[in-house]
């Protein structure tokens, strides 16, 4: 008798029997993190609904069949079923109440008397998607409910609900249904786990991804500073002379529009070469980056400017790291150019000393300010610091006792060395290939 008679409330498949609810442990997260609507929102996930349903539907009438002394299907059999996987439309925006509801219709369903069968599997995923959308205590609460609602229907209700004649339920089955209860749960949790893992990395990512734009950005705004500024200058100050002595001097004039048609050439090149490797971002550059082996060419355009530049150097001269040359090169150049718009002198030194493990530069006008605005936007010593701060180093600026103005920059050589070694093993992708070479 008690093997023939069937089991309340569906114990475990082998049982004969009861909720398959480790069949389906879907991720109910597939139509929610790939398909987003414009506004955020996740996408109705008709498909997985529309495949569930028939399969509740279909699988409940196969199950009345092989289960003949439960109440056979009728109307309100089929709303529960059809409602109870319908519901699984909302899980996404509504976990909570799917997952009572689901429940709801799963207690009334079998209450009722009606053969046990796959309506369980809407349960075991309302509860899923409850829980990977971090509506933990609502899923809990909604197993915990149904598992206490069947002991009083197993064990005291099931003399006043149909079928008539039907046993006592055994213990055994309780536990197994409690088991199979925590399994579902257990697989649930450890999505949800992945899941907020995944949600890290990906911010985590995008931050990146952000950090990597925002310092591009900043490198491409400081070169073009940089070239434009001193180029701009120089051809500013020949404009000036050009116009003073057209009448006067042409012979003097015409040298000045020379020095005028020789600067905008090299800026242009180097505007070019910023350009081009935005353009076509991955590609070796056309041409070297500057650096201190181009200080000559630094002198001769000044001169053009009507600025004396001496040139001096302390230490052993070798090569530095491409970061360090490069930041070198545009202290020096921006601070001529700081000299040429803003200070009274037309004389300028340079001193250069090697050390083991660092670059002093130091470049000294013998003042007084202008007080004159030059066109210029006033981020040029904002960003020599940011160049210096980028390879660890200081950049100290300001006013001389005796009335010039004094730069001194100190650039460590190991953390540039790192930071090019680190920029030249990027090439993987155009923002890390266009990645600050003096990134720490």
């Amino acid at each position: 008798m008690e093997e023939q008679r069937t089991r309340r409330w569906g114990g475990p498949p082998w049982a004969g029997g009861g909720p398959p609810w480790g069949r389906w442990q879907g991720p109910s997260w597939w139509n929610r993190r790939d398909e987003e609507e414009e506004g955020g929102r996740p996408r109705w996930p008709w498909r997985s609904t529309l495949l569930l349903t028939v399969f509740v539907l279909v699988g409940s009438n196969f199950a009345a069949e092989q289960q003949p002394d439960r109440e056979q299907l009728d109307v309100l059999a089929r709303v529960l079923l059809f409602g109870g996987a319908a519901l699984l439309l909302w899980r996404q925006r509504y976990p909570v109440a799917v997952v009572f509801g689901t429940a709801a219709t799963a207690l009334v369903y079998f209450s009722a008397g009606y053969p046990y069968g796959p309506i369980f599997l809407t349960v075991a995923l309302a509860c899923f998607s409850a829980i990977v959308a971090g509506r933990r205590w609502a899923a809990w609460t909604a197993l915990g409910t149904l598992w206490v609602v069947h002991l009083l229907v197993g064990h005291w209700l099931y003399r006043w609900l149909p079928p008539k004649g039907d046993p006592v339920s055994s213990w055994g089955e309780e536990v197994a249904i409690a088991a199979w209860m925590v399994a579902i749960l257990a697989v649930s949790e450890l999505a949800r786990v992945r899941r907020e893992q995944w949600d890290r990395d990906r911010a985590e990512r995008r931050q990146a991804a952000n950090r990597r734009a925002d310092e591009e950005r900043l490198r491409i705004a400081r070169e073009l500073h940089d070239v434009l500024a001193h180029s701009i200058s120089v051809i500013n100050v020949q404009a000036g002379v050009g116009l003073a002595l057209l009448d006067s001097d042409p012979e003097q004039a015409r040298t000045a529009l020379t020095t005028i048609k020789a600067a905008s050439k090299e800026a242009l090149g180097e505007v070019r070469q910023v350009l081009d490797t935005l353009r076509t971002p991955g590609d070796a550059p056309r041409a070297p980056a500057p650096g201190l082996d181009r200080l000559p060419e630094l002198v001769e355009q000044a001169a053009g400017a009507g600025l004396t530049v001496d040139v001096e150097s302390g230490g052993e001269r070798r090569t530095l790291p491409p970061g360090a040359d490069l930041a070198a090169f545009r202290v020096i150049q921006e601070a001529l150019t700081n000299v040429v718009r803003h200070s009274g002198s037309r004389h300028a030194r340079v001193r250069v000393d090697y050390a083991r493990d660092a670059l002093t530069l130091r470049i000294d006008d013998d003042g007084p300010a202008t007080g004159e605005d030059a066109g210029g936007s006033g981020n040029g010593l904002a960003g020599m610091r940011e160049r210096a701060a980028a390879l660890g180093g200081t950049i100290e600026a300001g006013p001389r006792e005796d009335g010039g103005f004094r730069v001194l920059a100190l650039l460590p050589l190991k953390n540039s060395r790192e930071a090019s070694g680190a920029s030249a093993g990027r090439s993987d992708s155009p923002e890390k290939s266009l990645k600050l070479k003096e990134d720490r």
